[in-house]
């Protein structure tokens, strides 16, 4: 009876594996996104540093992406949206934290300004028009979010998703939320550089290799072979 019942049991983690397949087919294709327009958005600075926390699902990916990006600096994974009480993996996986999953983005103005951090974002990092989920991740932990350190990055982010929505480029309004950053809480080392150091996952290959490789063909010359590590 052994062989039927394994035949049974692999024909339906077949199926469901073909409509989990099907159902994450509907996020958003990732493509290139115009910069913002303006001169406060292309203009580079004189600064040597400045930095701006993400959330666009599984920090795994969003980090990667940015660990990749000329200009960066360091892309460190952790909350952002909550307490600190609740600003640890367990808490955050539960969705009742309020915390995001996000990625803090240091960074050089002189090499990268915000507005070409905001289009590798909205353009490859994650799909922007996706409500409360990331890809096959569920929950507001995995919310699409720009938290905001200044009037300048509220207003940029702002405007940039208004200039988003009106071009139709992509199939639906975009989600990210605009929300004021309190605090950075910085995640579990198992989490810092996990695409980099488990590149052969199933997870990393299937949802956050492609991401690395939309990076490289829509933006070449944003994109390093060498990530920027955390932990050295």
């Amino acid at each position: 009876m052994r062989g039927p019942r394994i035949i049974a049991l692999v024909a339906l983690l077949s199926v469901l594996a073909l409509l989990y397949a099907a159902f994450v087919s509907r996020a958003q294709p990732a493509r290139l996104l115009p910069l913002p327009t303006g001169v406060s958005a292309a203009a580079p600075s004189q600064a040597q540093e400045a930095s701006v926390v993400l959330a666009g699902g599984c920090f795994w990916g969003v980090q990667a992406v940015f660990q990749h990006t000329r200009g960066v600096l360091s892309a460190v994974s952790g909350y952002a949206g909550g307490e600190a009480s609740q600003a640890n993996y367990p808490a955050v996986s539960s969705g009742n934290s309020g915390h995001a999953e996000a990625v803090q983005v240091r960074y050089d103005p002189r090499e990268i300004t915000l507005g070409e951090i905001l289009q590798v974002f909205f353009s490859v990092a994650h799909d922007p028009t996706e409500q409360g989920r990331q890809g096959p991740d569920f929950g507001p932990q995995y919310r699409s979010a720009v938290f905001y350190e200044s009037t300048e990055q509220r207003d940029l982010a702002q405007t940039y998703i208004a200039q988003l929505d009106a071009t139709g480029l992509l199939s639906a309004p975009i989600a990210t939320e605009v929300t004021a950053l309190t605090r950075f809480y910085r995640a579990e080392p198992g989490h810092q550089d996990y695409a980099a150091r488990n590149p052969n996952t199933i997870y990393i290959t299937t949802y956050d290799a492609p991401k690395l490789r939309n990076l490289q063909t829509l933006l070449p010359e944003r994109y390093r072979e060498e990530p920027v590590l955390v932990l050295k």
